[in-house]
């Protein structure tokens, strides 16, 4: 498969803690992105952040958290993100554990498969 143009790029901010079915929300998340056909999806855990409530979680040392800030990253086109965000906003609200959502512009310069 090869993909150049324009495209969108999906992120969804989450917790690490956020579950769903009993296994971490940002797997189920990927592996449902897998399952739709979408071209790539990458998890990003952070070291540092806040949401909505306001309450800072962090990866000191001193003060290990289990709810460190997780990126979902998804590119596809346009049409096939679109139509995938009412399934991973079911999910997230299912989850319980809330979260942010945005969908940006990306020109996709290369997409092709490498060796496997």
């Amino acid at each position: 498969m090869k993909i150049t143009g324009s495209g969108k790029l999906l992120r969804i901010f989450i917790g690490e803690s956020d579950r769903y079915h009993g296994r971490p929300l940002y797997e189920a998340i990927v592996r449902r992105a897998h399952e739709l056909g979408l071209a790539g999806a990458t998890v990003w855990r952070g070291i540092e952040g806040y949401g909505a409530n306001s309450r800072i979680h962090t990866a000191k040392i001193l003060r290990l958290s289990e709810d460190l800030p997780i990126l979902i990253e998804i590119v596809d086109a346009e049409e096939k993100i679109r139509a995938a965000l009412p399934e991973f906003d079911t999910m997230m609200e299912a989850s319980g554990g809330g979260g942010l959502v945005t969908l940006e512009h990306a020109e996709i310069i290369k997409y092709s498969q490498g060796r496997s």
